[in-house]
């Protein structure tokens, strides 16, 4: 009976939705197979934690906040591995996000165990966990069996499909986080967000990027005017990052952001290997572009061959339109 626990991320008071799609899956595998579904957080309102995970098909929220306001490397994983030496979950899931991407490794090694990144798929079967990711920039997919327990997970935002189960609040315990034992080496005393109130790309449920075709770092204002249409994210292939148009926030690729929206939009962008490592797991792939010949069509799920100057502005009225 595997009994999985969900890492909450949080921050400055507001929940990564990547955690409540983990919790919507790991259910599924727990009513499947046995065992429970426990959400983990460090530091935040933990009943407005434990109604959502809750909600979305946690059995239990275990908290701690001692400490824990604010993310450090070094405090969170000496109390994520003082979670799983206290109660033994079978799998630990994290988003790969930034946080988690750190996180994960930190507690792993504590913990002496496995840990597996940048997760898409995850099943449980002859009484072992198996985890899919992508490998060789996206081109192949790989199935890894961890071979330890607990194992550690990151899961691709927007993998998975948060299920609304309407479920009551989850039962709410705290747990020692054990930092009496804790001595980081260095304190966190201030986080500035560079975000300033965007959309985040990693989080995001549609994504419009730009490339080397938009000519001109003027132009992306043509981007991020469909995104704000759309209420999406605004992306950039790397071409346009080193040409120093956008800051490299913006970047999708292998050496950019991975992303995995319900909708992406690729606009004046070719389709080079490295940019397609970063968005290939979207669930529909729109293509913008004058070259019929362009890479990026092979892949995509709907081509436009025409000139993005004058499709975007009318592809922009008119989504503000239907919106009104």
């Amino acid at each position: 009976m595997p009994n999985i626990a969900v890492f909450i991320e949080q921050r400055d008071g507001a929940f990564k939705k990547v955690a409540w799609q983990m919790i919507s899956q790991a259910r599924k595998l727990a009513d499947a197979n046995g065992g429970e579904v426990w959400g983990v957080l460090l530091g935040g309102d933990a009943a407005a934690a434990a109604a959502l995970a809750g909600k979305h098909g946690a059995h239990r929220l275990f908290a701690a906040a001692d400490g824990l306001e604010r993310y450090d490397s070094e405090r969170y994983g000496t109390a994520l591995a003082a979670f799983c030496r206290a109660q033994n979950p079978d799998l630990v899931l994290i988003g790969a996000t930034a946080m988690g991407r750190d996180l994960g490794p930190t507690a792993a090694a504590k913990l002496g165990c496995a840990c597996v990144s940048d997760a898409i798929g995850l099943k449980f079967e002859g009484g072992a966990w198996e985890v899919r990711r992508p490998v060789f920039a996206g081109k192949c997919f790989v199935d890894v069996v961890p071979k330890t327990a607990p194992a550690i997970v990151a899961i691709r935002p927007n993998a998975f499909m948060a299920a609304d189960g309407g479920g009551a609040a989850a039962p709410l315990a705290s747990f020692d986080a054990g930092q009496a034992q804790a001595a980081p080496k260095a304190v966190v005393r201030e986080i500035v967000s560079a975000d300033g109130g965007r959309v985040e790309l990693t989080e995001a449920d549609i994504v419009v990027s730009g490339g080397r075709g938009i000519k001109g770092p003027e132009n992306y204002a043509l981007i991020e005017d469909l995104a704000a249409a759309l209420n999406a994210a605004a992306g950039a292939s790397r071409a346009v990052v080193d040409a120093g148009w956008v800051d490299y926030s913006h970047q999708v690729g292998q050496t950019g952001k991975t992303v995995g929206p319900n909708l992406y939009i690729a606009c004046g962008i070719s389709g080079a290997i490295q940019h397609l490592a970063g968005m290939s797991s979207s669930k529909c792939i729109v293509a913008i572009n004058k070259d019929a010949a362009a890479p990026i069509f092979k892949v995509a799920d709907y081509g436009l061959v025409g000139d993005l100057f004058e499709v975007l502005p009318e592809l922009t009225k008119a989504v503000r339109g239907i919106r009104g």
